[in-house]
Order: C-alpha cells, then structure tokens, then sequence
C-alpha cells in the first residue's frame, strides 16, 4: 500500500487534474494506491467541507477511474503547516503539491506553499507543474 497525501487548493481544477493524473500514472497495481485529498481551509464561515471544493472533486473522478482509493482530508490554518502535519497524521509516504503558473521571471521561485512544503517536508514530495 503506498498512501500520497495531495494538496488541493480551490482555486483552480486544473492544478488537482494534473495532480490526479500524476498519481494517477504511478507504477502501481490496480488498489495499491490510497489518495488522501487534502484541502486547507484558511477562512471558512460557511463551514464547508472538503466535499464540496470541486477541485477535490474532480481529483476525485480521475483518481478513482484509474483505480486510486480515495479519503477525503480537510484541516483549518496556514496550508503548508497543515499539509505537512497531515501528512505526518496519515503516515504518507509523499506528498503531493501543485505551483501555480508564473510569470518566466517567477518560474524560478515555487509558490509560497509549494516551497514551504518541499523545505519542511520529512519525506518525499511530488511537485507537479501547474497546467499550460
């Protein structure tokens, strides 16, 4: 069993599509996978859930049609502290974190949270770069 933890924000679907299909592609048996959708609320008065973010959602849909098992992951604070104790929280084996698009002179640098993650990170971390 190998577990990643994915970091989704709701900003954008195309960025958990192409973390979907990343681990989707992992060399894995068919069940051998368990995709923990996680989602950091930063401010949330209407107090949404994880279910309801469509970028989870659609994470969700390429994931389990290739087989993914799939658990859902919501947690309150800063994303990259909260993505890193999640991760620790579900014993991840990696995590998995998506930059967004820059501008050619910002390409050099991650996102804030990207960055936080990988630096802070005790395992391995799955950068995926943000759709075209």
């Amino acid at each position: 069993m190998y577990d990643v933890l994915i970091g989704i924000d709701n900003a954008e679907d195309d960025r958990a599509v192409a973390q979907a299909e990343a681990i989707a592609d992992l060399p894995a048996e068919e069940g051998a996978v368990t995709a923990h959708l996680c989602h950091v609320f930063q401010e949330n008065p209407e107090g949404a859930s994880v279910h309801q973010i469509s970028a989870v959602r659609r994470a969700r849909e390429i994931l389990e049609a290739a087989g993914v098992n799939c658990v859902h992951y919501e947690a309150s604070g800063e994303p990259a502290d909260e993505l890193l104790a999640a991760a620790a929280d579900v014993d991840a084996d990696a995590i998995c974190v998506s930059g967004r698009k820059r501008r050619p002179t910002g390409k050099a640098v991650f996102g804030s949270v990207t960055q936080d993650v990988i630096l802070g990170a005790d395992r391995p971390v799955f950068a995926v770069p943000a759709p075209k």
